[in-house]
């Protein structure tokens, strides 16, 4: 567990055992119909609180005024204003699809994902599908990505791909920060969570977009809402370009969360070495280089 004075950390182990009774889908689907809310005080209300607590970056943001979002979601996952984020020259860089702070970065042992000190979980228990996809990426690399509340929380494109498969696996929401991930065994793997593989020639690579306490939904540029408790069991999503084109430009906005939460990204061993400098606790920014391809991907073999 992170350093804290006593009284502090007396306060994270309340907070943890706290979130083990509370109805977390039911309060997570309250805070999504009041985010919506488009009642002018509850609004104003609710944007004006969290201004003045998180101060988050308005003069990033596409529109800069708070008051003119119709909606605190619609405040929470605003856009940025062009050249905000700049994408890497590199074009074997893979770059970082969030704002936020590296929680871990690594590589894969024995086919399990450091969550914590002292945490670790199995990568067949976070993909929860069928044990192939699990086997594609047994010895290669990871990165956990936690958006605190003033990030930006839209998620985009680390490389260029084209999306093959995508399910939806049900679980518990628990917070995601720190305290809690080094405090809840198997967190990444026991929340909801909305898993994403893509594929650019033969290099395939996964975004796993983990659902927390709070989130009322996860929302995919191809699946548009996906809300957490809606269902029971494991569901695969369609993968149709009926609401935008299946492949995408690094840099393309692919998903957005609905209140903050976690992104780990998933690459197969050898494709790519992680940044020497981007350790855990580092703050980044969407496409700031996180790693570097070995080599451009070959094109797909041919059926």
């Amino acid at each position: 567990m992170p350093r804290f004075d006593p009284s502090q950390r007396l306060r994270v182990r309340l907070f943890v055992l706290m979130q083990y009774v509370l109805p977390q889908h039911l309060l997570s689907r309250i805070v999504m119909h009041l985010t919506r809310s488009r009642l002018p005080p509850l609004k104003r209300a609710l944007i004006g609180a969290f201004v003045r607590r998180f101060q988050p970056r308005m003069d990033e943001a596409l529109e800069s005024d708070p008051g003119r979002y119709p909606t605190f979601n619609a405040f929470f996952t605003r856009g940025l204003r062009p050249g905000a984020r700049p994408l890497p020259p590199d074009p074997l860089a893979f770059a970082s699809p969030v704002d936020g702070t590296v929680s871990q970065i690594g590589h894969l042992d024995a086919g399990r994902i450091v969550q914590a000190k002292g945490h670790d979980y199995r990568l067949e228990a976070l993909l929860a599908a069928d044990s192939q996809w699990a086997a594609r990426f047994l010895g290669g690399s990871f990165a956990t990505l936690y958006l605190a509340p003033s990030d930006y929380h839209r998620i985009h494109m680390p490389l260029a791909g084209t999306l093959r498969a995508a399910w939806f696996v049900p679980g518990t929401l628990f917070s995601v920060n720190a305290a809690t991930a080094a405090a809840v065994p198997g967190l990444f793997a026991r929340n909801e969570r909305l898993v994403l593989i893509f594929a650019d020639g033969s290099l395939e690579w996964s975004l796993i977009l983990v659902g927390a306490l709070f989130v009322g939904s996860l929302a995919t540029v191809w699946h548009g809402d996906v809300t957490p408790g809606t269902r029971r069991r494991v569901s695969e999503l369609p993968v149709t370009a009926a609401r935008a084109p299946l492949h995408l430009a690094r840099g393309a906005e692919l998903a957005r969360f609905n209140m903050g939460s976690t992104v780990i990204a998933l690459l197969p061993p050898g494709a790519a070495d992680w940044d020497a400098g981007i350790g855990p606790g580092r703050l980044i920014r969407m496409g700031q280089t996180l790693g570097r391809l070995r080599a451009a991907p070959p094109p797909e073999s041919a059926p």
